[in-house]
């Protein structure tokens, strides 16, 4: 399989209606458990509401919207999403307006409203700059498992430069949209939901401390940001910086964070590195670190 075949297969299944389900239903299942039992009708109820106002619905509107453009299911054209986004943040709200009707689980409900809040900040980016509604999609609920598991769920974050690859492969996003929609997702999320859950008093299950929840974002888009500054920057000796780069996250986050924050960057970065060696030339990670 070609490289353009690989990267269209990862973004087809981290369209953000798509990568939600299987993210949203790991995010159920621990929201089921209470006291080590697990509550089954209580799981099919979240399950079904995250299904329909965070995946059937918005992806219906992009398919349709598509249809009707004449376009691809990315909708590449920046003048032509404000639509389906207006609507993502209605469907979004609609399921936080149930869920709260509905009381059932406080964690969920605070997580559709900030899907409907980080919609609404891509749509008001989108009149502008056509930031990366894939990475902003993905970085939601990664987002969201890093509240709920910590470690765990930041190791979903090695999908984020693969998805960084994937995106300007296709042409679909410049380099700088595809970094910027995950950074923004990732830190949108995680403060929205301390914030809602404070303004709203909900009462959740124990959520990963908010510094370390930063330190674990941190750890995931260090690597892929510094790599995006260096292929931007006309720097004499990018291999070298990069290097440089590395050595000082790597002294900063043993030093100074959680050793499991310390291994998800190591992780990370490593997966960086990888996806920009398999790109090669195509991809301008891969001109930084070959650079002299």
């Amino acid at each position: 399989m070609n490289k353009l075949k690989v990267a269209k297969t990862i973004s087809t299944f981290t369209n953000p209606p798509i990568i939600c389900i299987p993210l949203f239903f790991i995010i159920c299942l621990v929201l089921s458990f209470e006291n080590g039992t697990f509550n089954f009708n209580e799981f099919i109820v979240l399950e079904l509401i995250s299904l329909v106002f965070a995946s059937i619905l918005p992806m219906a509107i992009i398919l349709y919207w598509a249809k009707k453009l004449n376009t691809d299911s990315d909708i590449s054209n920046r003048q032509d999403r404000f639509t389906p986004l207006i609507v993502g943040i209605v469907s979004y709200f609609i399921g936080f307006l149930v869920l709260l009707f509905l009381n059932i689980d406080n964690f969920l409900t605070a997580l559709l409203l900030c899907y409907s809040i980080n919609t609404g900040v891509v749509l008001l980016i989108t009149f502008k700059w056509k930031i990366s509604v894939h990475t902003t999609g993905l970085s939601g609920p990664v987002g969201a498992l890093i509240l709920l598991l910590g470690p765990i769920g930041a190791l979903f974050g090695i999908l984020y430069p693969l998805l960084i690859w994937s995106r300007v492969t296709l042409e679909k996003h410049t380099l700088a949209q595809a970094i910027a929609g995950g950074v923004q997702g990732f830190f949108l999320t995680v403060l929205e939901m301390y914030l809602f859950i404070t303004l709203f008093r909900f009462d959740v299950i124990a959520m990963t401390p908010l510094i370390d929840s930063i330190y674990f974002i941190l750890a995931i888009i260090f690597t892929p940001v510094v790599l995006g500054i260096l292929s931007y920057g006309s720097f004499s000796n990018k291999k070298r910086l990069f290097i440089i780069s590395e050595i000082v996250g790597l002294a900063l986050f043993l030093v100074f964070m959680p050793f499991d924050v310390f291994l998800i960057f190591v992780i990370i970065s490593l997966a960086s590195i990888l996806i920009s060696l398999y790109a090669g030339d195509e991809f301008v990670w891969f001109n930084v670190m070959k650079s002299s």
